[in-house]
């Protein structure tokens, strides 16, 4: 290699680090701010290809897509001074990135710690001022409405951090007081479900009264219909009976007697000690019915 093409390479790798050191691109997903000894110079960089002046110029890049953050378990009070503890996260992003650079220096954990820290304060004054029964009923979704809100405004000002969503995981009671909250909810339920029994057994002796009185008074009617059809049946018969012995009185005194002959001889032990001459052997004494 001669020294006109060896030095031709040397300027051209001068020239690539003098590039590499001097040029600089920021994405669109990323944040970054221009730092001069120490100082910012540029507060916030937008997305493109930029320069800077090598060993003097510095730039801080952070990522600018939505973070997740898990808020460690916090034990808070209600409003009845009843502990529960709660889980949660925060959905953030970097808004203002030269507040967010003088707030935390670029730390993502000292921006986590402030921001828990600013959290905890808020979820704590709302939790306060709330029923046990309105911190576990559809309420909640209103709750972290609110936190969230507040919780933005303040990260805004304070650390350029815009907060897009504050969410409860769980929450739960403390293991010292679980058990006798447990045990005061079964007994209350207990005594819930025996008023569902007292009551539905007071309503099933009222319609059993109800279906016993109703019976009897069907039987009653049964009863007075059956006795006025047996009379008007008996009558019925009355009349014909009379009206068969007004057509042959000897005739009917005959079958009578014929029917009365049956019934006292139906059985061959029977015996009936009558003298001879009785009214009753009238038929059998003659065929005309009459007295020889």
């Amino acid at each position: 290699m001669n020294q006109k093409a060896f030095s031709g390479l040397v300027a051209i790798t001068v020239l690539v680090l003098v590039a590499y050191n001097t040029l600089f691109v920021i994405s669109e997903r990323e944040r970054a701010v221009q730092l001069r000894f120490g100082q910012v110079v540029e507060e916030s960089i937008e997305p493109g290809l930029h320069w800077k002046i090598p060993m003097v110029d510095k730039v801080r890049v952070f990522d600018g897509r939505l973070q997740t953050m898990d808020v460690p378990s916090e034990r808070f009070l209600t409003l009845e001074k009843k502990a529960v503890v709660v889980d949660s996260y925060i959905k953030w992003r970097i808004h203002d990135v030269y507040a967010f650079y003088k707030a935390t220096a670029g730390d993502l954990m000292r921006a986590s710690t402030l921001l828990g820290q600013r959290a905890e304060s808020r979820m704590r004054n709302k939790f306060g001022g709330l029923t046990l029964n309105e911190v576990v009923s559809g309420q909640r979704d209103q709750l972290m409405d609110d936190i969230t809100q507040s919780l933005d405004t303040v990260a805004r000002t304070e650390m350029g951090i815009s907060v897009v969503d504050v969410r409860v995981k769980r929450i739960d009671l403390p293991p010292q007081v679980s058990d006798s909250v447990f045990e005061r909810m079964s007994s209350e339920r207990e005594k819930e479900a025996q008023e569902y029994r007292s009551k539905g057994i007071e309503i099933a002796e009222g319609i059993k009264a109800n279906a016993d009185r109703e019976k009897r008074i069907l039987l009653a009617d049964a009863y007075k219909k059956a006795e006025i059809l047996k009379g008007e049946g008996d009558a019925k018969a009355a009349e014909i009976y009379a009206r068969a012995y007004r057509q042959d009185p000897e005739f009917y005194a005959f079958y009578r007697s014929l029917q009365a002959y049956k019934e006292a001889f139906n059985d061959p032990r029977d015996v009936i000690m009558i003298e001879p001459d009785n009214e009753f052997f009238k038929y059998l004494n003659s065929t005309s019915g009459k007295d020889k």
